[in-house]
């Protein structure tokens, strides 16, 4: 094999690891089939993704000690190896006991995958072409996170009795996948990062939030992550409680939520090139307020989509653009700054489960409030966007 096929081998190696990267998203769709299965409370049931995204908060960091320790490709390896046992374990156990065990492994799992799966492209691609390969990373993940709903509806109507799954042969499909991107980076040669000083993690990273600016992009992605975790756990719920359909019939909200950002996404890729990112960033949170507002009066399926998709396509690319921005404003700090922002992340557990509480206690336009809240920080971001990143001249 010469070495440019050698090269298209390992980026499809790590291509697998996104994919299953973007199993964490299936807690959304798997949490509304479980709560119907078990007969839960929607706070209960939203407790399932916040088991999930809580551990960003916790293990971001101790993967950053362990990557110095073992290494990039091991630290992915052990990841994938941790994440199959949580899809393993519903398809023998369904109490929601097991479940929980389940969650909490996959967030685990998925933490210490995003912090090593993404610096790992490193180790084989030129910093002149990272930004590419990182983006289309990005699309094979959110390509992962689409198809689950549909994985979940075709189980719950067709494989009733294929080992009776269900819906749970959801977490077949992707333990099968893990096992496959597993095979596959085992047999790639990665070489071994060199170490160095300002690679080095530890908890004194949690400093940089005494910088206002910092703190500020923090919050940011932790209302970007929540809205994003709490439209996915929201949309067939809105569904059924405004159009009184079964849950098999409003899971393609979940997927059109992700085409939707599938395809923002993209878009944005080539828009925000030609753009000022402070345009950019306006015309997305405009997109939030009108999509999440939209939730409050839409009563037709049609409408109903359409503000879900609108949400999707706003919040397809505010990740990246707050973050790049920081690091723009502080670049010897890059890589402390990264390992903030994916810690920020756990805003994915909080918004699902205030949003479970509202639901049980006030009602659905209280649990949309919860989002719209979200909304409202990153709109105030917006006010902040020009002087605190100084866009003024940046595009």
């Amino acid at each position: 094999m010469n070495e440019k096929s050698y090269f298209r081998y390992q980026v499809i190696s790590i291509m697998f690891c996104f994919f299953v990267m973007g199993s964490i998203e299936m807690v959304g769709i798997a949490s509304n089939y479980i709560k119907v299965s078990l007969n839960l409370s929607d706070t209960k049931a939203n407790i399932l993704p916040s088991l999930v995204y809580i551990w960003f908060l916790v293990c971001t960091i101790p993967t950053g000690v362990l990557m110095n320790k073992i290494g990039r490709k091991n630290t992915v390896l052990f990841s994938m190896c941790v994440l199959a046992l949580s899809t393993v374990i519903p398809l023998f156990e369904t109490s929601y006991i097991y479940m929980v065990i389940s969650f909490v492994i996959l967030g685990i799992s998925n933490v210490c995958l995003q912090s090593s799966a993404y610096p790992l492209f490193s180790n084989i691609i030129t910093s002149e072409k990272l930004a590419f390969h990182l983006t289309f990373g990005e699309f094979v993940k959110t390509t992962s996170c689409f198809v689950a709903p549909y994985i979940a509806v075709f189980g719950a109507l067709y494989c009733k009795h294929f080992l009776n799954l269900g819906w749970r042969v959801l977490f077949l499909v992707y333990f099968g996948i893990v096992i496959i991107a597993t095979v596959l980076l085992l047999m790639t040669k990665i070489e071994r990062e060199s170490h160095n000083a300002d690679s080095t993690v530890s908890f004194s990273i949690m400093k940089l939030l005494k910088n206002p600016l910092i703190l500020l992009s923090f919050i940011g992605v932790m209302c970007h992550v929540g809205i994003d975790i709490g439209t996915n756990t929201l949309a067939p719920k809105l569904l059924i409680h405004k159009l009184h359909i079964p849950l098999e019939e409003a899971s393609f909200a979940s997927g059109l939520y992700f085409i939707a950002r599938l395809s923002g996404g993209l878009g944005w890729t080539f828009i925000i090139s030609r753009i000022k990112k402070q345009l950019f960033y306006y015309i997305s949170v405009l997109l939030l307020l009108i999509g999440v507002g939209g939730l409050y009066f839409a009563s037709t399926k049609l409408s109903l989509s359409i503000f879900i998709a609108i949400i999707g396509v706003g919040n397809a690319s505010l990740f990246p653009v707050i973050v790049s921005q920081a690091i723009v404003k502080y670049p010897d700090l890059k890589n402390k700054i990264s390992i903030l922002m994916i810690m920020g992340q756990f805003g994915g557990a909080i918004f699902p489960l205030l949003m479970g509480i509202a639901l049980d206690y006030t009602g659905m336009y209280s649990t949309i409030s919860v989002l719209m809240l979200g909304v409202i920080y990153l709109a105030f971001f917006s006010q902040q966007f020009s002087r605190v990143f100084n866009l003024s001249n940046s595009k």
